[in-house]
């Protein structure tokens, strides 16, 4: 056998052990679905959002006048695998007879919404029923018996109303007798600890048997996560219950961030920065939310949607929120949009699961 036929059949054998070692590594979760760019793909959205009836005013961005379509068509490409196109009928059979629940503050909302919207779309004619009980939402997909329900809870530790005032109490978590036996929960907070003033829906701040009229929020936030985990740890049991944390959702209010000092905020932003790095850092909450999780002693997923929703500085509904007009919306996120790809990867997780 001559010499460049030799060097082929190498150059041959390595490309496959290559692609086979790629797919034991997917295998084995070695990929980072986390991690990776956005491309332009014309078969994206996943649904047109007008097909969809119950998306909440303040998401609803196509509605409410935005003129531009190119900030839906972009899937997300994670570096050195696939990311599989969301089936919402596969996610259906994989929980039928079960109940899927969103805590937390309107970031784990929007992504609630996304899920409502891909299961209305997943096949035509789809029945269901929505209905809100108190702070709980439950969207009741019929023929299937899946419930994919919301607890508007933005702390997950509780806000008591006392005679002294409203006190956040960073050690108690009373509301967590809705969250028992859920077969998945979504957990999300960080958007509401930073409001003071007439936003700040408490008034004293309790850590044990200290009241005190405010302390550094990144510590009560802190504080909070622990009894939460403390919370997962005590009530969780993973053979029955899957467990994620969606991480902290960027906004952008700084063009100086993504390298555009003259931005007005996300207003007329209509494209993604391009490769997988954002010039900006990432926010101080996402470490702290890290360290959280790794005390934690049952199994905890983070969603870490932080460096992937960065680089899509166009998908906010801007000026084309609940506000009409009046405010400039660059927290929330536009539905359809980035948070169809946080569903997707959900999904990823999940699908391939006993």
């Amino acid at each position: 056998m001559g010499l460049w036929v030799r060097c082929n059949l190498a150059v041959l054998l390595l490309n496959i052990i290559a692609i086979e070692l790629a797919k034991v590594h997917r295998c084995l979760g070695e990929c980072d679905l986390f991690q990776g760019s956005w491309a332009r793909d014309p078969s994206y959205p996943l649904y047109n959002s007008t097909t969809c009836p119950f998306i909440e005013k303040e998401f609803d961005c196509q509605k409410n006048g935005r003129p531009d379509r190119d900030y839906l068509q972009y899937s997300w490409q994670p570096t050195g695998c696939n990311l599989e196109r969301f089936d919402g009928v596969g996610f259906l059979k994989k929980f039928k007879g079960k109940k899927i629940m969103f805590v937390g503050d309107s970031l784990v909302r929007d992504q609630w919404q996304s899920l409502t919207c891909l299961f209305y779309n997943a096949r035509p004619n789809l029945k269901y029923t929505l209905k809100r009980s108190g702070m709980i939402s439950t969207f009741t997909i019929k023929g299937y018996g899946v419930k994919v329900m919301l607890d508007r809870n933005v702390f997950l530790v509780d806000i008591i109303k006392e005679s002294k005032g409203r006190i956040l109490k960073l050690d108690s978590i009373e509301d967590g007798k809705n969250w028992r036996g859920m077969d998945m929960l979504i957990f999300n907070t960080w958007h509401w600890w930073g409001y003071r003033g007439a936003h700040q829906p408490w008034d004293y701040i309790q850590a044990g048997d200290q009241v005190v009229k405010d302390m550094d929020r990144t510590a009560a936030f802190e504080k909070a996560l622990g009894t939460w985990g403390n919370w997962v740890d005590t009530n969780i049991d993973p053979s029955k219950t899957r467990v994620f944390f969606q991480g902290i959702s960027p906004n952008h209010y700084r063009g100086s961030e993504w390298n555009e000092r003259g931005a007005n905020k996300c207003q007329g932003q209509t494209t993604p920065l391009s490769g997988s790095k954002y010039p900006g850092a990432l926010p101080p909450a996402v470490a702290v939310v890290r360290r959280a999780l790794s005390k934690i002693k049952k199994p905890v997923t983070l969603l870490d949607i932080t460096s992937l929703s960065q680089l899509r500085k166009d998908g906010h509904p801007s000026i084309y929120g609940n506000s009409g007009g009046r405010g400039l919306d660059c927290t929330h996120w536009c539905v359809a949009g980035v948070p169809d790809t946080w569903n997707q990867i959900l999904f990823q997780l999940i699908s391939h699961e006993k």
